[in-house]
């Protein structure tokens, strides 16, 4: 008979969820919060103004420039960068704390942010959300009508430039219209199977 070893608990991951806007990042997130699982989600720090229903806290923690930077300075931002004239940062101590306390972390972050952090943090667990065609983008950000139509072509056109970037993550998660559910669940499935990898991925940057 062949002793079965001792197996430890996995590591706790560090789950980035990135794509482009409009993608539907945000509502993918909240069907992820339903799911009650033990994950942690850090809050992404930003300068831009709350839309319709956003909460400060919850939703982003809104910060006035100065306050931004000052963080900024001090390093207090895992990764941080500035996108369509607004900055977009995530607090280090969120990350850390929960690692610590051994829970994985969910990062919802751009395309550019996810670089910075496969960079600090190669064992890093990369998704990418993107649509079933640049069409239902284009339709998406159309509705949400929160843009200008100069900003709007700007948003398509750095879209286009991330979608072409898929190949630099682990897996990719389809958001169809329709089919939002299908890609949270996609989303669990991934994050369930990399808990049972033989050679577990471990955060070790923080």
């Amino acid at each position: 008979m062949v002793d079965i070893p001792e197996l430890n608990p996995a590591p706790p991951l560090l789950v980035v969820l990135s794509g482009p806007s409009g993608v539907g990042k945000d509502a993918a997130l909240d069907g992820l919060k339903r799911l009650d699982r033990p994950w942690h989600f850090a809050i992404t720090a930003t300068t831009r103004p709350p839309r319709s229903g956003e909460q400060d806290g919850v939703d982003y923690i809104f910060l006035d420039t100065e306050t931004f930077l000052k963080m900024k300075d001090r390093d207090q931002f895992l990764e941080c960068a500035e996108v369509y004239g607004k900055w977009y940062g995530v607090p280090r101590s969120q990350v850390r704390q929960a690692l610590k306390n051994g829970k994985d972390v969910i990062l919802k972050i751009d395309v550019q942010g996810a670089a910075t952090v496969r960079k600090l943090a190669p064992e890093a667990l990369s998704l990418f959300m993107l649509p079933a065609s640049y069409a239902e983008l284009r339709s998406r950000l159309n509705g949400r009508m929160s843009e200008s139509a100069p900003d709007l072509e700007l948003r398509l056109q750095t879209a286009q430039e991330e979608l072409a970037q898929v190949s630099q993550f682990d897996y990719r998660v389809i958001n169809r219209d329709g089919g939002l559910e299908q890609a949270i669940a996609d989303i669990d499935a991934i994050i369930a199977a990399e808990k049972c990898r033989v050679v577990p991925r471990v955060v070790q940057f923080l």
